[in-house]
């Protein structure tokens, strides 16, 4: 008898998850388990939109005990805590645009859950609520979107290996949304109407600034605004609090639409541009990961994806390292900004990808 590890945040996909398992167990053991990641959300917070509030998991809880399924709770906060909100301050300060959904799962739910999973419950996998396919073939296992492509999940998963992917079962791959919906409420499990949470789980108030200063005493330093010639154009609170492609807040009034182009750290200084300065056709990517476990060639076409949202850009991928390579896309994509994931896919299939590091025009 195998023994699976059903990760449960205390939400709808992941609840749905458990029960598909549940109900088709077969010879498998399915063992439901909540991650306790930080600690308490700040006043005036709504504890029910959190994934890791006590309600969230009371609410794991408790289905848990509807389908009839072992329930426990384990603590990563230590290790939640630095590698992804550290990560994520650390990565601000350097003028980046962190993605943690992408460092949660890396390092968290692929990587302590499975291996603590392992070791603590006797599990030889770990399933999510990710809307994401997977499929043996040729030797090898290949991560697929979902169906549901307005859910597909695979942009936050590409950091995942071929041990990673044998050891996970993605069961709402094949499911919309609406059905994952409809099916919590023919279970009537609890969650069936819970609502989806669309900001970062430790910043719940939705200002990292805060974060910053708490975690790294970084309260800001005015500095300059500068357009691409380099004239000061305005003055912004501290680097740290701007991202490329934003546009509010900048206080400065131009008569036309501007944009962070690059931030700065060494000068403390904030560059913005026009739409179509910002707007690049060529970047570099650091961190490459393949689910194969090698890109395709040396030089290979793909298509690539620099935000969750962002549609799908054909693009010519070269490799300039073991962990490097370089995107010139069809087309100007907006605003690639360094930290953010550049995910790469050959049709269905999510090929890996990497970090951007860098606009190069």
């Amino acid at each position: 008898m195998s023994r699976i590890v059903a990760a449960m945040s205390g939400g709808v996909d992941s609840s749905v998850a458990a029960a598909l398992l549940a109900r088709e167990r077969g010879d498998d053991e399915v063992i439901g388990v909540w991650m306790r990641t930080h600690g308490d959300m700040p006043e005036g917070y709504e504890l029910s939109r959190s994934c890791c509030s006590p309600d969230a998991a009371d609410d794991a809880r408790r289905v848990a005990q509807l389908i009839d399924i072992p329930f426990f709770t384990l603590n990563v906060e230590k290790e939640f805590g630095a590698r992804v909100i550290d990560a994520f301050v650390d990565a601000y300060l350097e003028g980046s645009t962190p993605n943690p959904c992408q460092a949660c799962n890396q390092y968290i739910k692929f990587d302590e859950l499975l291996r603590r999973g392992l070791a603590a419950y006797g599990a030889n996998a770990v399933a999510t609520g990710h809307y994401a396919r997977l499929e043996h073939r040729d030797g090898r296992w290949r991560l697929l979107r979902a169906v549901d492509t307005n859910k597909d999940q695979t942009y936050f998963l590409w950091v995942l290996d071929q041990e990673q992917l044998s050891r996970t079962r993605f069961p709402l791959g094949n499911m919309t949304k609406p059905e994952v919906r409809a099916l919590a409420a023919d279970l009537t499990l609890p969650t069936a109407q819970k609502p989806e949470s669309q900001e970062i789980c430790f910043v719940p108030l939705g200002d990292y600034r805060t974060l910053l200063e708490e975690r790294r005493g970084y309260a800001g330093d005015p500095g300059p605004i500068v357009d691409a010639a380099g004239s000061q154009v305005g003055t912004h609170t501290g680097y740290a609090h701007y991202t490329v492609g934003q546009r509010h807040g900048l206080g400065v009034a131009l008569g036309e639409a501007v944009y962070v182009r690059e931030v700065l750290p060494a000068t403390n200084t904030v560059v913005i541009g026009r739409r179509d300065e910002v707007a690049q056709r060529t970047f570099t990517v650091d961190g490459a990961r393949f689910t194969a476990g090698e890109p395709p060639r040396e030089r290979f076409h793909a298509s690539v994806r620099i935000r969750h949202r962002a549609p799908d850009v054909p693009a010519e991928v070269t490799m300039v390292g073991r962990d490097r390579f370089l995107v010139e896309t069809a087309e100007p994509v907006w605003a690639p900004a360094p930290g953010q994931g550049a995910v790469l896919y050959d049709g269905a299939e999510c090929l890996g990808g990497g970090r951007i590091a860098r606009s190069d025009g």
